[in-house]
């Protein structure tokens, strides 16, 4: 079953690393005649979506894990849970942000 897991772990994380270079590949073959990479805006976008979700994720494992012990001991800190859930999930929103102001620019 662990097998499976990392299996699992290292197809979802390192399936987006292969395919980078891939990526710049591509966006090399469709440079413009000014020398300005137009499509490489579209790796950094992938990349900060990516690594924000990826954050997320690993702080709202600690976040469940840690406020599932609280709310065994204490049932009335589900609020307190509850704030630092949406405060871990803030990340990701970040990160699409960041993709968005890169689109634009």
């Amino acid at each position: 079953m662990a097998s499976r897991r990392k299996l699992a772990l290292y197809l979802v994380l390192g399936l987006p690393l292969l395919l980078l270079p891939l990526s710049f590949s591509i966006v090399a073959a469709q440079q413009t005649t000014t020398g300005e990479i137009s499509g490489l805006k579209f790796v950094g976008m992938a990349l900060a979506i990516l690594g924000s979700t990826i954050g997320a994720g690993i702080a709202l494992h600690g976040v469940a894990v840690g406020g599932s012990a609280l709310l065994a001991e204490n049932p009335k800190a589900f609020t307190q849970v509850l704030i630092l859930g949406g405060l871990a999930e803030g990340v990701a929103v970040y990160g699409l942000l960041v993709a968005f102001l890169i689109m634009g620019g």
